[in-house]
């Protein structure tokens, strides 16, 4: 697979997945939410193409309607910690001393605790929502961004034109807005890319849990969860959820990867210089 390939195909896998939360009240053959008990546990047919639940709902329907949940929680759960972590690892970079070593100490027990153990805690304070899925997504995830953040601005901090700006009276706001933020942005835009994928998942973990998006909203990991059950009987409650869950993470994992070999400077480094090396040489004319 070339690198347009690796590129277009997931990114158009990826386009489809929105097209279908976006257009999903046009698209649904039937109210995801519609009980029908005399039609419960219908298997795939032609007017239930993934069949019915337990309690004849569609399942076509609910999945469509689940792409929506999975998106809009993965988007906004990755832009908030995005922008939070990005924000603090600058800033605790830039300023060093004390900031900065209290913000990467607590970017070091935040990651050091088991993602479940933090939501579940997060949680049970808040309540199990949309939105606090999302806030819990955020204060899980936001030092990996962090992380990188500070990383890059110690390397930026020490360049040239950062001192040039520094030594003709720029503000320190001024330089992280127009001469660190361009240097970190890429790599956070790498790691946002990655980490949609596992926002995807997370947010179905939770719900499969029942700590996520509270019924009768559709989710994927509340579809799955009301499957498993009936594994046996009705293998389509779980398969279809979960082939759509597997399909999008796949394909976000694989942009994320093209995206890191043209945003990510080290990583296109070493590419350019292995297309230098493979490029056949031309042999010298002879005096």
């Amino acid at each position: 697979m070339n690198g347009r390939s690796r590129l277009t195909i997931p990114l158009v896998i990826v386009g489809l997945y929105v097209l279908l939360a976006v257009f999903a009240p046009l698209l649904s053959p039937d109210d995801p939410n519609a009980v029908a008990l005399a039609r419960r546990l219908l298997p795939p047919q032609a007017h239930h193409l993934m069949g019915t639940d337990a309690l004849g709902r569609d399942v076509l329907s609910r999945v469509m309607y689940g792409t929506r949940v999975s998106l809009l929680v993965a988007a906004a759960a990755v832009v908030v910690a995005g922008v939070a972590g990005v924000a603090l690892g600058m800033v605790a970079g830039w300023r060093g001393g004390w900031l900065g070593a209290v913000v990467m100490r607590i970017v070091d027990v935040v990651l050091s605790v088991p993602f479940f153990l933090l939501a579940v805690l997060v949680v049970a304070v808040l309540g199990p929502s949309l939105v606090n899925v999302v806030v819990c997504l955020a204060i899980v995830r936001w030092p990996r961004y962090a992380r990188v953040a500070y990383s890059t601005t110690l390397q930026t901090r020490g360049r040239g034109f950062v001192r040039a700006a520094t030594a003709t009276g720029a503000s320190g706001g001024w330089i992280l807005a127009r001469h660190v933020l361009p240097e970190v942005l890429p790599v956070a835009i790498v790691v946002g890319t990655l980490e949609f994928g596992l926002m995807v998942v997370y947010e179905a973990s939770l719900s499969f849990l029942g700590l996520g998006v509270q019924p009768p909203t559709a989710s994927w990991g509340s579809i799955l969860s009301d499957g498993q059950q009936y594994i046996a009987t009705a293998w389509w409650l779980a398969t279809f959820p979960g082939l759509a869950l597997f399909v999008l993470v796949l394909a976000v994992n694989l942009l994320g990867d093209a995206a890191r070999d043209r945003l990510d400077p080290a990583k296109r480094a070493t590419v350019t210089r292995r297309r230098f090396l493979r490029r056949p040489r031309t042999a010298e004319a002879p005096a």
